[in-house]
């Protein structure tokens, strides 16, 4: 079955930087887009960050230059480095892949900005 496994969150200082893993099983992934999402406490879901299958990568304004999604087809991981990081990145960061109309999310992972 379908399985995203996310690592990399923790505490991070404001204007520091970390990076997020997420491994991916059951499915061919170099054939799929994947996506990282983000909720904060109260607060809706929301995009973080998305990337083609052949590498195309988009951003919401509120990360552009400072997130950085990539992947790594031969590892079947797909990547998000955060730089830059304000208190407003707060959140549970989730790994996403769209199978047909069926999406599939990890567990998420918790990142927390704040001195």
């Amino acid at each position: 079955q379908v399985q995203l496994v996310e690592s990399g969150g923790g505490l991070v200082q404001p204007g520091g930087s970390l990076r997020l893993s997420c491994v991916a099983s059951g499915f061919t992934f170099s054939s799929y887009a994947m996506s990282w999402y983000r909720q904060a406490p109260g607060k809706q879901r929301e995009l973080a960050a998305g990337i083609s299958r052949r590498g195309s990568t988009n951003y919401p304004d509120p990360v552009k230059g400072r997130f950085t999604i990539s992947r790594d087809n031969a590892k079947n991981t797909v990547y998000l480095q955060m730089n830059m990081l304000k208190p407003d990145d707060t959140a549970v960061y989730y790994c996403n892949v769209a199978l047909g109309f069926q999406h599939y999310w990890g567990q998420g992972t918790q990142v927390t900005v704040s001195s």
